[in-house]
């Protein structure tokens, strides 16, 4: 290896970091699938470190990457108890105040040393100053292989920018379901988990983990999802998942998920969260977090089962279904393509 290549692959090693952890019984449900929510965890704990690392290289303030979207996220295979999780994050375009970062999931059987493609991702953290949480640092530049890198990561950029706008724009109140729902109708299954954000929650700013967050909703989607099939689910995939304010330590979360569209085989889950705090009473509730997850149902064998159709009763689930379906023939369409080109 020359010189330029040394100095090339050093420089590309500061912009990752990998996690390496052994799934236990404590990370799983009753069927042993590690919970979807805990992979994102640790997805957004290797992406909080490489971010911030990076973000520290340059003088100025000390600062802390925070956790503001998660673009869509494929679990393309189950995790079960026992096997061995490698997490590899790897910073993929920075702009003047972010950066993205893509991870790959793979899972390790120990016992025969085979290896599977368990998740890919790609979030986007803002650096924020130790001495105030509202000040935005700059972000060092990254060295691209080439031009095209860097130009598909504006687009990327760009493209994830323009929908956390319109996804701020139409947020709306979550109503409590109607007394005594009909089994599948969107009121039967819609759950709600209330959580009280404590010092373990929270980053060095006292808000809360990105994280922490999302395997909260992860949680509260598959208790949906549980509802409405009564069978054994895993998360398939998450939407996009926009992080619109920060939560501090002692507010209170209300995390609540409710059907939005059911296909044969899939269930589409709206999870938002609220936050108010429980000192400070000047402080209103506020909508923090939103984001779409998409669950399967299994049989005993982990093999997928079709889904009782959702009963949709009045215009507005009648509305939520028709978005969600387009998101559903969306994603669909992507997969077609992201094949033909594979091929």
């Amino acid at each position: 290896m020359d010189v330029r290549k040394e100095v090339e692959a050093g420089l590309q090693q500061d912009y990752q970091y990998k996690i390496i952890r052994i799934m236990r019984p404590d990370d799983a449900n009753i069927m042993g699938n590690v919970h979807g929510g805990i992979i994102l965890k640790m997805i957004e704990e290797a992406g909080c470190i490489v971010s911030t690392r990076h973000c520290n290289t340059q003088d100025g303030d000390r600062c802390l990457a925070l956790l503001v979207r998660v673009e869509k996220t494929e679990f393309l295979s189950p995790v079960f108890i026992g096997e061995v999780v490698h997490i590899s994050a790897e910073i993929t375009y920075t702009s003047k105040h972010s950066l993205e970062v893509q991870v790959i999931v793979m899972a390790e059987n120990i016992l025969t040393g085979g290896k599977k493609l368990a998740n890919k991702a790609a979030l986007w953290y803002v650096p924020c100053s130790l001495q105030n949480v509202n000040k935005i640092m700059e972000v060092p530049s990254i060295q691209y292989v080439s031009a095209e890198q860097k130009e598909e990561g504006r687009k990327r950029y760009e493209a994830q920018k323009t929908e956390r706008m319109e996804t701020k724009a139409r947020i709306e109140e979550v109503l409590p379901p109607l007394p005594n729902p009909e089994p599948h109708t969107v009121g039967f299954s819609q759950s709600s988990l209330i959580h009280l954000v404590g010092p373990l929650d929270c980053t060095l700013h006292d808000y809360v983990h990105g994280g922490v967050t999302m395997k909260l909703m992860d949680e509260v989607a598959g208790i949906v999802a549980a509802r409405h099939c009564n069978t054994n689910i895993v998360t398939a995939s998450v939407d996009a998942i926009n992080f619109h304010r920060k939560i501090k330590k002692g507010c209170v979360v209300t995390v609540t998920g409710r059907l939005t569209f059911v296909s044969n085989r899939s269930m589409e889950i709206e999870v938002l969260v609220d936050a108010a705090s429980l000192v400070e009473k000047e402080m209103k509730k506020y909508r923090a977090v939103s984001a779409f997850f998409t669950f399967i149902s299994l049989d005993k064998d982990n093999k997928p089962l079709p889904v009782p159709p959702l009963k949709i009763e009045g215009e507005e689930e009648q509305r939520r279904s028709e978005e969600g379906n387009a998101r559903y023939l969306q994603a669909k369409a992507k997969r077609v393509a992201d094949k033909d080109r594979q091929q």
